[in-house]
């Protein structure tokens, strides 16, 4: 079968590898339809794992596929079934995953794709307990985008930013995946949406996707723009995940008791702040570390609704890099989907 596979930094081949064997018991064969790209396939591709790595690799860390096999006492899943899977080998004992936190798993084996063999492989056996029916009527391309795409602003906008609807939001990026999507959802609820994007034409799609307010930041001080929008209030959230060239920014754009919620570092993970501000104006900063399986069946079923990913160009598997390319120069509007 047809995988891609990464031998080395920046060495990806597409190659024939072995199948997997039939399901074992509490398992599902999924046939992989779609993968959707990330930062984390970039830093993967890169060599920025952060962790000792067996290769080669199968890359793609998000995917979504039908239902080939089912193994013994899978019950819940059948074959033909539209799914997508988490992302991450977790224990489903420890008592993080007991109490549905699965992002916190105490035992996970690593990040598919980052530090094990990923999606990007035309058949994976899963654990059937890791596997999320998408609704129908959901996309293999849409459902491609729950576990990170969506999942990741499900879990930081409503698990730990408590957005509440009527709140102001800045939404950094908002022409990436994740900023797409975070627009979607804070609109859908009523919420005024500021969002910062690179170039004019990137300020038009998120206008026309529902943001209030877009500032370019190549041209603006973000800061100083909302500030002089929200008349020196400032804002109740920042949707944070740029990292060092924008986190004081940032704070600068919070009300008092304001909250950051982040889960990013793509311009750098080290900065310094002003802890007196912090304290003084007694912000709520809180991270953020990708998502529950709950957040994926809550953002499939907003698929369902008509909440629908913005996709901003779609490859064959044979052009994967051609598609981490476009990633990387940061020319994407939306996800970039790699279909088998």
């Amino acid at each position: 079968m047809r995988a891609l596979m990464l031998h080395a930094d920046r060495d990806l081949r597409l190659e024939e590898i072995e199948p997997p064997p039939p399901p074992a018991a509490g398992e599902v064969q999924i046939r992989i339809r779609a993968v959707a790209l990330n930062y984390l396939d970039l830093w993967g591709f890169r060599g920025m794992a952060f962790a000792k790595r067996k290769m080669p690799q199968a890359a793609g860390v998000e995917a979504s596929g039908e239902i080939v096999c089912v193994g013994e006492g899978v019950t819940n899943l059948k074959v033909g079934d539209t799914v997508t899977a988490y992302g991450a080998e977790t224990c489903g004992h420890c008592r993080a995953c007991r109490e549905g936190r699965d992002n916190l798993c105490e035992n996970v084996a690593g990040i598919m794709g980052f530090h094990i063999d990923g999606f990007a492989r035309e058949l994976i056996n899963k654990s059937a307990r890791l596997v999320i029916k998408a609704p129908p009527g959901v996309s293999f391309e849409h459902a491609a985008c729950a576990p990170i795409g969506f999942g990741t602003v499900q879990h930081m906008l409503f698990d730990n930013a408590k957005l509440e609807p009527g709140e102001s939001i800045l939404i950094h990026a908002g022409g990436s995946g994740i900023g797409t999507a975070a627009i979607l959802m804070a609109k859908a609820i009523g919420c005024t949406v500021y969002t910062t994007v690179g170039d004019d034409e990137k300020g038009r799609k998120a206008k026309e996707l529902g943001a209030d307010f877009v500032v370019n930041y190549k041209t603006e001080r973000f800061e100083g723009e909302v500030r002089q929008m929200t008349k020196r209030k400032g804002v109740d959230v920042v949707f944070e995940h740029v990292g060092a060239d924008t986190w004081n920014g940032s704070l600068l754009c919070l009300k008092r008791g304001g909250r950051l919620v982040t889960c990013g570092a793509t311009s750098g993970a080290s900065t310094t702040m002003n802890l007196m501000q912090l304290f003084q104006q007694q912000y709520r900063i809180t991270g953020s570390f990708g998502c529950r399986l709950e957040n994926i069946a809550q953002s499939l079923e907003k698929m369902a609704g008509g909440m629908t990913p913005v996709i901003d160009s779609v490859f064959p598997l044979e052009d994967f890099e051609k598609g981490l390319a476009r990633l990387e120069g940061r020319q994407v509007f939306g996800k970039v989907i790699v279909v088998f």
